[in-house]
């Protein structure tokens, strides 16, 4: 009779053990990788929100007090069509002969990035 105390390899509940535990390990990784990818989308939509704002203050900035007007909130050609730019004009704030304006990007309609800046005669 051959000895069967010697055996080489896994028995069945090993190998349902050791991928019990690998299938929690992948599903934990594939929520965290799931989680990632988000808020890289996230912070894509924001970065190209507050780029668009800088830019439209950089403009308003450039053409001066007197030219600073109001803009209603509109959707922007650029980049994707998703976004929607307004723009408020606050005269005689926080001082006379000064204007707050605020530079307000939207997208997804409730999400927002906003710039404001201060101008002086």
């Amino acid at each position: 009779m051959v000895s069967i105390e010697n055996n080489k390899g896994f028995t069945l509940i090993e190998v349902l053990v050791a991928m019990v535990i690998l299938s929690v390990g992948l599903l934990g990784t594939a929520a965290l990788i799931t989680g990632i990818i988000n808020s890289n989308k996230l912070s894509n939509r924001i970065t190209t929100a507050t780029t668009l704002a800088q830019d439209k203050m950089e403009e308003i900035k450039r053409d001066g007090y007197s030219n600073a007007a109001n803009e209603a909130r509109a959707f922007l050609p650029f980049p994707d069509d998703k976004h929607e730019r307004e723009v408020t004009v606050v005269d005689a704030s926080p001082a006379a002969n000064m204007r707050t304006v605020t530079v307000t990007v939207y997208w997804e309609s409730s999400k927002s990035v906003s710039l404001q800046t201060i101008l002086a005669k």
